[in-house]
């Protein structure tokens, strides 16, 4: 049989003393670990609430940035041309002179100077605003300028495909066209 060895009354109570300390420690440690947690938990939220509110800052920014662009745009289109109209209003006043002039004259030559001067006044205001026409004299038929209103049968092979007759005048705005011109095709 086998002996147990009997434990002494002083060796029982440094067991159950050191069984104690040890309950003790884990449960201290327990209590550290949840302390932890919560403070990692806290510390979390916290930190989740803070990107929260900068996330709502700048979509609350963009969203003013994105509103402000799109008044200046609005703005900007509605006053775009007064920069042209306002460089067209000495024309204005040469043609109101003009008219003024062809009531109080009989001399017809005087008029067709004065009408020719502000044409070609006209044209040059065109041209400095970056309109130019589009040539079609002897001119070979381009879809990218030209719009065939109709074609007609021509007897000289040369004339096949090139433009006889332009019945509307076409324009470039800075090399992107604006106005085709509506011509009459050989063919």
């Amino acid at each position: 049989m086998s002996k147990k060895k009997k434990v002494q009354p002083e060796e029982e109570k440094e067991v159950l003393n050191g069984q104690s300390q040890c309950k003790e420690e884990v449960e201290a440690q327990e209590q550290e670990l949840e302390k932890e947690d919560i403070t990692e938990t806290e510390a979390l939220k916290k930190q989740t609430e803070e990107l929260n509110d900068k996330n709502l800052r700048l979509m609350a920014e963009f969203d003013n940035y994105r509103k402000r662009s799109l008044k200046e745009r609005i703005d900007l289109i509605k006053t775009a041309n007064e920069k042209l109209l306002e460089d067209m209003l000495p024309l204005i006043d040469d043609f109101d002179r003009a008219m003024q002039a062809m009531d109080a004259t009989d001399d017809i030559n005087a008029v067709k100077e004065g009408l020719s001067l502000i044409y070609a006044k006209f044209i040059s205001f065109l041209n400095q605003n970056g309109i130019k026409n589009i040539d079609t004299e002897d001119a070979v038929f381009d879809t990218e300028y030209h719009e065939a209103v109709t074609t007609f049968p021509v007897q000289d092979e040369d004339m096949k495909g090139k433009i006889i007759d332009c019945i509307s005048k076409g324009y470039t705005l800075n090399d992107k066209v604006i106005r085709f011109s509506k011509v009459v095709v050989g063919e």
